[in-house]
């Protein structure tokens, strides 16, 4: 079940491979995500010093978090992923030129997911072809609703 998307990524990037990954998170997190109140538009992930960091997640602490805890929206949040997953991302973001994005955030058997792509950015023509691309779908749809329906 997805808790949020991150649709500029596909707007931004071309996917070619998807990992799952779980998130050291704190309890008012948690709670703050299940509420609803997290943004993954802004995120990034990086590779540092072997492991693998989500970076710029906001996520907002609800009113009523406890007081004895300074809840900080867009603290940098470790990845866990296997050791050989980490190892092949390593090797593709530093030598092929790719880039790690956050794709969707959701759940697993009730644990909290994040979903990373990796990824190679598109151009300005790249983007207006996907754009083009997308408006002939939309237009075909409607073609063959309106002939449906004369029928």
């Amino acid at each position: 079940m997805s808790i949020i998307q991150n649709k500029k990524a596909f707007h931004d990037y071309f996917i070619e491979e998807r990992y799952e990954a779980g998130i050291a998170l704190e309890g008012w997190e948690v709670k703050a995500i299940r509420a609803g109140r997290s943004n993954l538009k802004e995120a990034y992930v990086i590779v540092r010093q072997g492991e693998v960091y989500l970076i710029g997640c906001h996520i907002s602490a609800l009113p009523e978090a406890s007081k004895h805890v300074s809840p900080d929206p867009v603290r940098t949040r470790k990845l866990l992923l296997k050791a050989e997953e980490i190892r092949k991302l390593i090797g593709k973001v530093e030598r092929a030129g790719y880039a790690l994005v956050p794709i969707d955030m959701h759940y697993v058997r009730g644990r909290i997911k994040l979903e990373i792509g990796l990824a190679k950015g598109k151009k300005q023509h790249d983007k207006r072809d996907t754009e083009k691309d997308r408006e002939w779908a939309r237009e075909k749809q409607r073609l063959i609703r309106d002939a449906v329906k004369r029928a």
